[in-house]
């Protein structure tokens, strides 16, 4: 199961006069200044790809990207690639202990030039992947700023990564009591499990009979007091069940 969610926050004053804009890759919603949310229950790598674009008059440009990691759970895989929009190879690719900082910068030998004002329109990629370590469930939370030189930031994203675990929806077990009310026996009969665990007590809270439940089963209560007495049924992976029932002689 998962889920995308899209965040546009508001742009930090430093990006006002930024002469580029990042975009989800194959999107043209802008999310300079802003976050890529990713909800998922699988631990499986999830590739989020992003395009840079170069806004600024008709010359060119050469960019590296930095990441910096808010949080990053115990375990978790991040890795990196950068490259120019005509790279085959998808740019150069970093993995998570090749990232040993934090800050971390692209190399100067991986940056590269991008020039405006051509068609097809040049632009860099930025794709980073994220695994999470099986079972560690959390927030990553990851910053990709870019720069000409790796520390005067023009422009940034974030990709907010929440792994969570699935909850599994069990269905309650389904149970008839007949007669109710009763006098000298009570059938119990199951559906959707074949046994379950019955307890039943008296209106004191006093435990009156502890028996396994198998399909339909009948029990005597021709000894019991006359009164109002709970039965609660439970059995593995169904939602336990409280009954009530009155006996009468």
């Amino acid at each position: 199961m998962k889920k995308l969610y899209f965040t546009i926050l508001l742009v930090l004053p430093s990006f006002l006069f930024a002469q580029t804009w990042i975009s989800l890759e194959g999107s043209s919603d802008v999310l300079s200044g802003g976050a890529h949310e990713v909800t998922t229950s699988s631990s499986a790598s999830t590739d989020i790809s992003f395009s840079v674009h170069f806004d600024g008059p008709a010359d060119s440009a050469k960019y590296r990207v930095t990441r910096y990691m808010i949080s990053d759970p115990e375990g978790w895989q991040n890795n990196l690639c950068w490259g120019h929009s005509t790279d085959a190879f998808g740019g150069t690719c970093y993995s998570s202990s090749q990232m040993n900082s934090n800050p971390w910068t692209t190399g100067s030998s991986a940056a590269f030039w991008i020039e405006s004002g051509q068609t097809p329109e040049e632009y860099g990629k930025l794709k980073s992947t994220i695994k999470p370590a099986e079972g560690v469930v959390g927030l990553g939370h990851y910053r990709y700023y870019v720069s000409f030189d790796g520390s005067n930031y023009i422009d940034s994203v974030d990709i907010k990564f929440d792994y969570v675990l699935d909850v599994e929806e069990v269905e309650p077990i389904s149970v008839a009591i007949i007669p109710n009310p009763a006098s000298d026996y009570i059938q119990v009969k199951l559906n959707g499990v074949t046994s379950a665990n019955m307890k039943m007590v008296n209106v004191l809270g006093s435990e009156v009979l502890n028996q396994q439940v198998v399909s339909s089963s009948v029990f005597d209560i021709s000894s019991f007091r006359n009164g109002v007495y709970i039965m609660s049924f439970t059995a593995p992976g169904s939602q336990a069940i409280v009954r009530k029932v009155i006996i009468k002689h």
